[in-house]
């Protein structure tokens, strides 16, 4: 069997494997709604700029795409790679011709669909509830998917390394709480104090949100410590980027258990 053929069986069951689970399925495509009717009505009524949330609403479009970009890959693939460890499902992978780096891959492709039906759900609802412009560019393709491919790669990584699937748990929420809310997705970097900004560069969601906002947001992005404010420059770092965290997810899977 080629390379392909691998990895599009593989895709195939890991996605069986998804759809079998029917609270994980139902909580994906819940979650953003909840996200959009608390974060949404508190856009709407912060209009003028008195709330807490102080721009328009289509400037908290990355914000809402990362909440699923970000969550979703981390918790699915960590918690996968952890039930994957406990039942040796590695050692008896080993003995098959699927690579790690090809098995990573199909899972990452069951994340970019999934997700992206629930960003498409996210856009609509975002559109309904807070009345935001959206520019629908195409480039949102590109940035969801190398956003999903990214932390599909740190949720190997926490997979990995973690002890169990309530430790997975528990470190990527530990980890993407704080990149959720400091990475220029719901808190422009105005309302930080300026010594604390560069720091906002240091992490991989920063790339997404001010790549995304740039693709389709009108006014575009506030300058950042004299880097582009075009596109293209952020869809390259994130490229680079998620190469780095899928390599290395890729090679921290266990071979054997």
């Amino acid at each position: 069997m080629t390379a392909v053929g691998r990895i599009g069986a593989a895709t195939v069951a890991a996605g069986k494997s998804f759809l079998r689970r029917r609270t994980a399925v139902f909580f994906t495509f819940f979650f953003p709604v909840i996200i959009i009717v608390i974060f949404g009505a508190l856009v709407q009524t912060g209009g003028g700029g008195t709330g807490l949330f102080t721009e328009p609403a289509a400037y908290y479009v990355p914000g809402y795409l990362a909440v699923v970009v970000l969550f979703t890959p981390l918790s699915r693939v960590g918690s996968e790679v952890a039930r994957h460890r406990e039942g040796n499902q590695f050692e008896k992978l080993a003995t098959t011709p699927l690579s790690r780096s090809e098995w990573l891959l199909a899972q990452t492709l069951v994340n970019v669909v999934v997700i992206g039906l629930a960003g498409l759900l996210l856009l609509g609802l975002i559109v309904v509830v807070t009345g935001a412009e959206i520019s629908f560019s195409p480039l949102l393709i590109p940035f969801v998917f190398l956003g999903v491919a990214l932390f599909c790669g740190g949720g190997a990584l926490i997979g990995s390394f973690a002890g169990s699937q309530d430790g997975v748990i528990a470190a990527s929420n530990g980890i993407a709480l704080p990149l959720l809310f400091l990475s220029e997705t719901f808190v422009p970097p105005s309302m930080l104090p300026e010594w604390f900004r560069p720091a906002i560069l240091l992490s991989p969601l920063t790339y997404f949100s001010r790549g995304v906002r740039a693709a389709t947001y009108g006014p575009g992005i506030e300058p950042l410590a004299g880097l582009p404010t075009g596109w293209p420059f952020y869809l390259g770092v994130l490229a680079g980027l998620t190469l780095v965290f899928f390599a290395g997810g890729a090679a921290a899977l266990p071979r054997t258990d």
